[in-house]
């Protein structure tokens, strides 16, 4: 079952609504892309319709998430859900690329921001600069980090913290030890 706290508003199908809303979709984009109604995926988003497992690989796919990220929806208890994330039950993120791993701190996707605990491999660096529509505050829990931000380069290490505002930035961490950053970033991209 999906939706198994009939009094919580944070569901898979609001996590889905907010994805689509954060990629700028519409019902209708999205529902072309997957090849389903516009009905369909509006039921999908309000949970009156369960997606199959290939549903939730398509939907996963033309949203650029993991279908792991969907399926770890449920994984607190009814009376955690929207509320708590234990460690062990963080929801994966990304697909692993250039050595990042990201989790969901968020309980869900339907807040104005999310946080994001992400670790950087030894030896890693993204391949080429991001520019979101966001703002996105780090806070660095251990490591070093290398960060290109609007053309600014910095190092930033444990207990030291960065805001990236609307402007390309890229990270490297050439470094022998892992790094661990906190994100907040509003508005959700994952």
């Amino acid at each position: 079952m999906l939706h198994s706290n009939p009094n919580s508003t944070k569901t898979l199908g609001a996590d889905i609504r907010a994805l689509r809303k954060s990629r700028g979709l519409t019902l209708t984009d999205l529902a072309e892309t997957l090849n389903r109604s516009v009905g369909w995926l509006s039921q999908v988003e309000r949970d009156k319709s369960e997606p199959s497992i290939s549903d939730l690989r398509e939907i996963a796919g033309a949203l650029g998430v993991p279908m792991s990220f969907l399926f770890a929806h449920n994984s607190a208890p009814a009376d955690e859900q929207g509320y708590v994330v234990r460690a062990g039950t963080r929801r994966p993120m990304g697909a692993g690329e250039e050595g990042l791993i990201e989790e969901l701190l968020s309980p869900d996707l339907t807040d104005d921001f999310e946080m994001v605990h992400s670790t950087f491999a030894p030896r890693s660096a993204m391949q080429k600069p991001a520019n979101r529509p966001t703002q996105e505050v780090g806070y660095m829990v251990s490591g070093k980090l290398d960060l290109e931000i609007g053309g600014r380069h910095f190092t930033v290490g444990p207990g030291d913290s960065f805001r990236i505002k609307h402007e390309p930035y890229q990270w490297a961490n050439p470094y022998d030890e892992p790094a661990v950053a906190i994100w907040v970033i509003a508005p959700p991209v994952y």
